[in-house]
């Protein structure tokens, strides 16, 4: 429905003349009569307005379709750091309601969560930074350094809260009700390594590799994985310098062998696997991973201004090739090069 026939509706339902809506809005007549008589549309600093006074959303201005909402939503999450209270509550009704459409349940569940994560991590984040303050405030008491393991992930010493048993046994449980599915043994593979379970490890990375869709590169990835939770660093070099040896030009292997030898800390073996896998990138736009890992060994190394040159190229792919004005990782890339910068004015 065209916008003047949308807000001469709402207006019949309503009860309100022109001159009345007109009144409410603080126009003339006249121009309520040409926004309903499609002779001109309303500006758009008044739509806000327009919603407000007929108790409408914006979008429910415009009839939009259930995919250009649920896009809207998913859009908006990816732009904005925050949500206003009333906005969140509208995609949170919206997004509800959908769980009853059965061909956007799966979408709308998918946003809930995003939507849910996306205040989480707002609140995350404000919660750091004063849990920071209250450290550099008091550094020998132990108060606050909890939130940070909370928020930021920093390391807890304590295996009670450091495990992975809750995500193991959830994957687990995926697993076994879906078992010709490959996903879920990756992720069940990646938490029972991480807490070194590497015999349980290896059973289900041999289930997933006899299914049609097991990726030998990744099979002999999770192999030296395997290998290195079980602190066989030998046999866990070998598998990866066979690997890269036998697909050079792979840049999925290419990555994998950069993430293996981060991981042991060899950086610079890391950094330069990670050129070459995002180098033989196929696709357009690239993803950033490559760059963004890059940028973190390079501050480990204590070298900022390679940190920070690394940004700017996350920064001209987001923009240049992702074709991103406003955008979270966009903003995030700028401040990260601002922070790196300022390293590197006290080096």
């Amino acid at each position: 429905m065209e916008l003047g026939k949308k807000i001469r509706q709402l207006r019949y339902k309503a009860g309100l003349t022109q001159e009345q809506l007109a009144d409410k809005l603080g126009v003339g007549p006249q121009s309520v009569s040409k926004w309903e008589n499609a002779a001109s549309m309303p500006d758009i600093t008044a739509l806000p307005l327009i919603a407000e006074t007929f108790g409408v959303s914006i979008d429910d201005l415009f009839d939009l379709s259930t995919e250009q909402h649920l896009n809207r939503i998913e859009n908006s999450l990816d732009i904005n750091e925050e949500l206003p209270q009333d906005l969140f509550r509208e995609y949170e009704d919206y997004l509800k309601a959908q769980l009853d459409n059965t061909q956007y349940r799966q979408r709308a569940a998918s946003l809930i969560a995003y939507l849910y994560w996306h205040r989480m991590n707002s609140n995350a984040e404000k919660a750091a930074r004063y849990a920071k303050d209250v450290i550099r405030m008091a550094p020998g008491e132990k108060d606050c350094q909890w939130v940070l393991d909370k928020t930021e992930g920093h390391a807890s010493w304590d295996w009670n809260v450091s495990n992975h048993t809750k995500a193991i046994e959830f994957w687990r449980g995926i697993v076994e009700e879906n078992p010709d599915v490959r996903l879920p043994y990756c992720y069940l593979i990646d938490n029972l390594l991480a807490d070194h379970r590497a015999d349980e490890a290896e059973n289900y990375l041999e289930r997933a590799a006899k299914l049609p869709d097991a990726r030998p590169v990744m099979v002999r990835v999770y192999q030296a994985h395997i290998a290195l939770a079980r602190f066989d660093a030998e046999t866990a070099d070998r598998i990866m310098e066979e690997l890269t040896a036998a697909y050079p030009e792979d840049f999925v292997c290419l990555f994998e062998a950069a993430q293996y030898y981060a991981k042991k800390c060899d950086y610079q073996k890391a950094i330069q696997l990670y050129e070459q896998s995002f180098e033989k990138e196929p696709r357009r736009p690239r993803f950033i991973d490559e760059l963004l890992s890059i940028s973190d060994i390079y501050e480990i190394l204590g070298c900022y201004k390679e940190a920070a040159e690394t940004q700017d190229r996350i920064i001209d792919v987001l923009e240049n090739e992702w074709g991103f004005t406003e955008d979270t990782g966009l903003e995030h890339a700028r401040k990260e090069k601002a922070r790196l910068l300022a390293k590197v004015q006290k080096a």
